[in-house]
């Protein structure tokens, strides 16, 4: 997609991400997921 507003191009690409990026980026939204559950379950116990 590009846009053109006074003479100023902006083109914007989707980036692409390498196998280690994608399998960090699971690690991280898998830890996350684990602390959220944690943090529901510390909330329901008080």
């Amino acid at each position: 997609m590009t846009l053109n507003i006074l003479f100023l191009t902006i083109t914007i690409r989707k980036r692409r991400i390498s196998s280690e990026e994608a399998a960090h980026q699971e690690m991280v939204d898998m830890l996350y997921e684990q602390h959220k559950e944690r943090q529901i379950s510390m909330y329901r116990f008080m």
